[in-house]
């Protein structure tokens, strides 16, 4: 492997990269001195709204699962987003004539990122079980200081990698030993690729979060991911559904769901790295096992501890090393966001 990433010249490709997408005027804050932080710091506001959002997010799947009952996976994403879209245009109108190209840009790569995150997910989901999916799209939480230390540079410390292990292995046990396997088979393929997708939207969330307007940049990726979605109905030869009530409402309340969570995660991100993040999202799965357990569903004793793992991964993360400088600085904003 070492060889081949030598002969396609991959280190030229990922500066190239980290040209296009780092923003010029994000600037890092290293901390010189130990003694300036505790070994252990509280929860900050932003990241406790990630915590919320993320309690959100688990509480969507029983919905979601209602929604496929009486349509397509790719006209639904549309449908939702486009919701989401609108709910967002309507509060932000005014700001929205003051929309750049840079934040044109931004929107569209974080747009095409969550759209191939859902789009290539459900495509897999059609050839591969459930819990094989679950398995496989775990990966981005590896992904995730991994692209960052490949694509822009920033190696993870060594608590935050030892949360990310641990998250990991959390969520490996909540998908099941039937999850993991890897054939390389189509839909494996592309869940694998998916996985990239959301490692890639929540490093490029973080990336531009400081650049830009969170209103006009989420009503950009919310329309660029709902007009992706659409066009996928064509290649994925998915039925346009009847018109029903369920459908609407469905619709209604998820894009209004999606809309909160993706204000959130760009205002939010501002402030939280990638890493720290990532293990935040992590959870997302415990909050839809509460959500299923509410409704009746049980969930194995393999996967409550897998369940402990994540949390106990955002706990160690918090920890800081004696004598250590963090290697994932974290990024002050030079231009504030309009309010």
């Amino acid at each position: 492997m070492h060889y081949i990433a030598h002969s396609v010249g991959l280190g030229s490709i990922l500066r190239n990269i980290r040209r296009i997408v780092r923003p010029p005027q994000v600037v890092c804050k290293v901390m010189t001195s130990v003694n300036s932080s505790p070994r252990f710091s509280r929860f900050s506001k932003a990241e406790c709204v990630l915590v919320l959002i993320t309690m959100v997010w688990g509480g969507t799947f029983l919905l979601v699962q209602h929604a496929m009952t009486v349509s397509g996976p790719m006209f639904f994403v549309g449908l939702r987003f486009a919701a989401a879209a609108i709910l967002v245009a309507l509060f932000s109108w005014r700001h929205l004539r003051q929309l750049t190209l840079f934040e044109l840009k931004a929107g569209a790569f974080i747009g095409v990122a969550i759209m191939l995150g859902y789009g290539l997910q459900t495509v897999g989901l059609q050839s591969i079980p459930s819990s094989q999916s679950a398995f496989i799209t775990a990966l981005y939480v590896p992904f995730v200081p991994l692209l960052q230390w490949l694509v822009l540079g920033r190696r993870p410390g060594l608590m935050p990698s030892i949360g990310i292990m641990l998250a990991f292995t959390g969520l490996m046990l909540l998908s099941g030993p039937s999850g993991a396997s890897f054939n390389f088979s189509p839909g494996e393929i592309a869940t694998l690729i998916s996985a990239i997708a959301i490692a890639a939207e929540i490093i490029l969330i973080s990336t531009y979060a400081g650049q830009v307007d969170v209103r006009r940049v989420t009503v950009v990726q919310l329309a660029t991911t709902s007009v992706l979605a659409f066009l996928m109905v064509v290649p994925t030869q998915e039925r346009i559904p009847d018109f029903s009530w369920l459908l609407l409402c469905s619709a209604l309340g998820l894009g209004a769901a999606s809309a909160a969570i993706q204000v959130a995660m760009n205002w939010a991100q501002k402030s939280v790295s990638p890493t720290r993040a990532t293990l935040i999202y992590a959870g997302e799965p415990v909050w839809a096992g509460i959500v299923g357990r509410i409704a009746g569903e049980r969930l194995p004793a393999i996967a409550l501890l897998g369940a402990g793992l994540i949390v106990a991964a955002v706990i160690v993360s918090e920890l800081k090393t004696k004598g250590k400088v963090p290697a994932e600085p974290e990024l002050e904003q030079e231009t504030p966001v309009e309010p």
